[in-house]
């Protein structure tokens, strides 16, 4: 189809109709509100809730990071020295190892219990499992920290929106529209900050548990080999 010459082009009609509708909104917008007075004017309770979370979740994450590591959980060169003593039958050195980490306490137990295999292998996988569950129990204080922190957040932001309804109601809805809105983003930001909680929370747990679920499983490999090289009838 030919285009008349009176008729203006798509793109520029459509700008200007844009520029047109959009005129009255930029005239009648607020100056924009920053976050960190924003931040200060929803100071209270909730938000020291939700402050006192993060600074939790953000050391057990540190914590996590520098000693979920091989050497904590499954050190091979630990591993190694245990599994040739279990081989030399020099289970005495085996009960007295001081490592911390899942495969020496799994030894330990082994070395302890029973001569026969079945009641090593069943102290080995007792000690391991005990030491594994409290590395996943540290792991998953992130995410009762990731599941709380929305609901906080909501919690704050019903009790803003009470409180901001509340003065439209006391002024018998005749309140100021600026003052109302104020008091809603007031409410609404208490849900940006459990989410800003809860993101990196259960994030960081699914990274860091799925590190210690590879490093106990390794642990467990370790120790099975050492309790299986353990000469049977002795103790």
């Amino acid at each position: 189809m030919i285009r008349p010459a009176w008729m203006p082009r798509p793109a520029p009609l459509a700008l200007a109709l844009v520029a047109l509708a959009s005129t009255p909104a930029l005239a009648q917008a607020p100056a924009r509100t920053g976050l960190w007075p924003l931040f200060r004017q929803s100071f209270d309770l909730f938000t020291v809730l939700l402050l006192a979370g993060s600074v939790v979740a953000v050391g057990i994450i540190i914590s996590a990071v520098l000693e979920a590591r091989t050497r904590s959980i499954a050190p091979d060169d630990e591993a190694e020295h245990l599994l040739s003593l279990a081989r030399a039958g020099r289970l005495d050195e085996v009960r007295a190892a001081e490592g911390d980490s899942v495969v020496a306490r799994a030894a330990r137990a082994a070395a302890l219990a029973a001569p026969e295999p079945a009641s090593r292998r069943e102290a080995a996988e007792l000690a391991a499992s005990e030491a594994c569950g409290r590395w996943f129990r540290r792991v998953d204080v992130l995410a009762l920290i990731g599941n709380l922190g929305p609901l906080v957040g909501l919690a704050g932001t019903v009790w803003g929106m009470v409180l901001a309804f509340s003065s439209l109601g006391a002024a018998g809805g005749q309140a100021n529209p600026g003052a109302l809105s104020e008091g809603i983003a007031k409410a609404l930001f208490h849900t940006l900050l459990g989410l800003m909680l809860a993101i990196p929370c259960l994030l960081a747990h699914g990274l860091l548990r799925a590190r210690v679920d590879r490093l106990c499983t390794r642990a467990l490999t370790l120790a099975s080999r050492i309790v299986e090289a353990m000469p049977p009838g002795r103790s």
